[in-house]
């Protein structure tokens, strides 16, 4: 079973496509340490905008209680400044993750779940 890879496309995709590069290499190096994969990779980046040289970026959690959720969010938020080289705020949002919002579902032919 050999699924396309996704590419979620955020709005500086439009805005800002020059950004988009570099904020995807940052932001792959935070790793969900339970299934250690990667936030771009699970699809938990759901946005990005960027107003006045200030980003804010959209993401949720694979589950709303994740113990990891606080470390994630400010490893994001760290690694999307570091990337975009400007300020960034985090919202969470609201979505229900789910295996679907994956960029690569074949990762899911690892056997990691049944």
């Amino acid at each position: 079973m050999s699924e396309e890879i996704k590419e979620i496309q955020w709005t500086i995709h439009t805005t800002h496509p020059e950004t988009v590069q570099k904020a995807r290499a940052s932001l792959s190096e935070v790793i969900d340490p339970e299934i250690g994969m990667s936030i771009i990779q699970l699809g938990l980046v759901r946005d990005i905008e960027i107003d006045n040289n200030i980003a804010r970026l959209k993401m949720i959690l694979t589950t709303p209680f994740c113990p990891y959720g606080p470390a994630m969010i400010e490893m994001t938020k760290a690694k999307a400044t570091e990337g975009l080289n400007m300020p960034v705020t985090i919202e969470m949002g609201m979505e229900m993750w789910d295996f679907s919002m994956m960029e690569d579902p074949s990762a899911l032919d690892w056997g990691m779940y049944a």
